[in-house]
């Protein structure tokens, strides 16, 4: 399997006058190629610097960043702009869908700065949308759809351009727990079905409990990385001990 992510001894700290604010002290992490990954810790933890860092949106003070092999985290800001649009999909909590366009217009709208003709940008955009539930969507604005409708068209702006890495920010984070459930089961499918590399930032434990992998961040390091047994049965649970026994 290949890895899709390596970051080597990653720190970050932030300048707030004279005073240095380490937010993440020497992290280390491969992820490979078709992993479901929950990366979870309090407020103040590292966990949203280091999607920052993972997105190309900030640079590591010290330490290497590997996407797909090659060290992204020194590039320069065009270029990471052109890796956030060609090989990176974002879902955030709030949606960030243009209010005053259809599902199909915002699904196609990262495709338009890469080229794609008008057809091929319509016929992508429409497979993406049919692919989270939403082919009978198509024209529906954003306010003509529930929070989790929007977010399921969040989920095919992000996958429009196929990229290598879906980055999700609390992508529940705005939904009901019901709604919450359905977003993460499509995550799931898209993740074993398509083979879709997924890194979802949560401080949910239900919402964590749906990826493959579980990383803990605290106090800017590491302090847990553990896989679920998909050997063992359902009533395992992610220290390997049997539930209700």
């Amino acid at each position: 399997m290949s890895e899709v992510i390596r970051v080597e001894e990653l720190h970050k700290t932030y300048r707030m006058g004279d005073i240095e604010v380490p937010a993440l002290r020497g992290i280390s992490l491969t992820i490979d190629r078709g992993e479901f990954i929950a990366v979870m810790g309090s407020s103040g933890s590292g966990k949203s610097t280091f999607m920052n860092i993972l997105g190309c949106l900030d640079r590591p003070t010290r330490g290497k960043y590997f996407l797909e092999g090659e060290e992204v985290g020194s590039l320069s800001r065009d270029q990471w702009a052109h890796i956030r649009n060609q090989r990176i999909g974002f879902v955030f909590q709030g949606f960030n869908l243009l209010s005053r366009t259809t599902a199909l217009e915002n699904v196609e709208l990262p495709m338009m700065y890469n080229g794609f003709a008008g057809k091929q940008r319509h016929q992508r955009a429409v497979e993406v949308l049919s692919l989270v539930g939403l082919g009978q969507r198509l024209d529906h604005a954003p306010n003509q759809l529930s929070g989790g409708q929007q977010q399921r068209v969040a989920i095919a702006r992000a996958l429009v351009n196929g990229p290598s890495l879906v980055l999700a920010d609390e992508p529940t984070g705005n939904l009901d727990s019901s709604t919450s459930a359905e977003i993460m089961t499509l995550f799931q499918r898209l993740n074993s079905d398509q083979g879709i590399t997924i890194v979802v930032v949560t401080h949910e434990q239900d919402i964590a409990d749906y990826a493959q992998r579980r990383v803990m961040f605290r106090d800017g390091v590491i302090v847990s990385d553990e896989r679920k047994d998909t050997s063992s049965k359902p009533s395992v649970d992610w220290s390997g001990r049997s539930k209700g026994i």
